[in-house]
This record gives structure tokens, C-alpha cells and sequence, in this order.
């Protein structure tokens, strides 16, 4: 299954996939020629493929856990100061997402959306300190029925030109579910209330709407 934000590029890589195999085809060339051409339009669909991939998920919908947002390694566990809505000290865990990983973002709660923003930016690289006061980005913050509030914000990369968001403030959501999705790798910053405990470790490999990052 394919995520419907890669239905444009998929056109375009079976294009130039299409393309290059009828130039190696049609064209007299010396067969080592053909095959470099045949191969590097397959290489290339294969990428954009395998990129907008869309695997099932079934999240074990549980109130009291925060399961991650995406795929991809977390590289920080850390209290910051997080200055856009709570105005206050947080618990931010970030998850990295390589080009390799599958780009969906899921909500890590379900609730009601009580925020949703986006902010244009810079395209530093996902892992500078200030990419994610600083770079383009969308934040949400959904609002779960024991009072607390969880936020996720995507942040574009020096390679992610284009961050789509579904949320909607005052829409209710389930955990899991889709809440948009990022192109070309970047990462997802969570932010908690600071004394949540956290189930997962620094560099470890967590899967979007399946990994626990933390309990209420």
C-alpha cells in the first residue's frame, strides 16, 4: 500500500522509469549502455516506492501510553523549554527519520486537537539544536480525557521541502491514526508533562504507531 501524498512522484518515477527504458530500447546503443539506463530508471522507481510505502498499523489503543508519532531512531530524551505553546519546561523526546524510514505521522494520543499550526522556516539539518524553533514545521496538541496535553511537532530537514499536517483544532482523533506526513526524512519532536516515564532509550529503533515512548 502507498501513502496518497506519493501518488504524483509514483506518476513521475514510473515515467522516467518508462522513458528510459524506451530510449535503451529503441535507440541503438551497445547493450551495456541499455542495461546501465533499464536499471537506473527501476533503481529510481524502486526509491520512490519504497519511500512512499504505507504499511498497516495496528495500535493497541491504550489511554494511558504515548506511542511514537513515527518511524525512525530517537536521538534525544531531554527537558527543554518549550516556548510556542506551553510556555514552560517539557519533556521532549525526538525521533530522526532517515529517507529509508516510513514517513507517515500518527498521533501519539488520541483526544481532542486543541492546537495546530504552521510555521515557514529554514531547512537546517533535522538534528541542529535550533531546527525545531527554527526550520519550517507544523505543531499539534491534543488534549486527552485525563487532562493532560501531548504534543507533536514535525520539522522539515536540510532534504524535506514539504510537511503535510491533518489536523484540525476541536476535531476529535484516535491514537495511531494519521496526522500527516513529512517528505524526504526530517524528525518528530514529542513534548510531556516533565515526570512522564519514558519506555524507550537513546538511539533505539521505534516503529510509528506501535512503540511506546512513554506512560502517563
Amino acid at each position: 500500500m502507498f501513502h496518497k501524498e506519493g501518488t504524483v512522484s509514483i506518476l513521475i518515477g514510473i515515467a522516467v522509469a518508462g522513458i528510459l527504458t524506451a530510449i535503451a530500447t529503441q535507440i541503438s546503443m551497445p547493450n551495456w549502455l541499455s542495461y546501465i539506463l533499464i536499471g537506473l530508471g527501476l533503481i529510481f522507481l524502486i526509491i520512490i516506492l519504497q519511500f512512499f510505502r504505507n504499511p498497516k498499523r495496528i495500535t493497541i489503543l491504550d489511554d494511558a501510553t504515548i506511542v511514537s508519532p513515527v518511524d525512525g531512531k530517537v536521538v534525544v530524551i531531554e527537558k527543554v523549554q518549550e516556548n510556542e505553546y506551553f510556555k514552560g519546561e517539557r519533556l521532549m523526546i525526538s525521533v530522526f527519520m532517515s529517507p529509508i524510514n516510513v514517513h507517515v505521522t500518527r498521533y501519539p494520543i488520541g483526544g481532542q486537537v486543541s492546537y495546530s499550526k504552521y510555521h515557514p522556516g529554514k531547512y537546517l539539518v533535522a538534528w541542529h539544536p535550533k531546527a525545531s524553533e527554527e526550520n519550517e514545521r507544523t505543531t499539534v496538541v491534543v488534549d486527552h480525557k485525563n487532562g493532560q496535553q501531548v504534543m507533536h511537532r514535525q520539522i522539515a530537514g536540510a532534504l524535506a521541502k514539504r510537511i503535510v499536517n491533518y489536523a484540525v483544532e476541536n476535531e476529535s482523533v484516535g491514537q495511531g491514526g494519521e496526522s500527516g506526513f513529512i517528505k524526504f526524512g526530517s524528525r518528530v519532536d514529542v513534548y510531556l508533562p516533565v515526570d512522564t516515564p519514558v519506555n524507550v532509550e537513546l538511539n533505539q529503533k521505534v516503529k510509528g504507531g506501535v512503540t511506546v515512548l512513554a506512560q502517563f
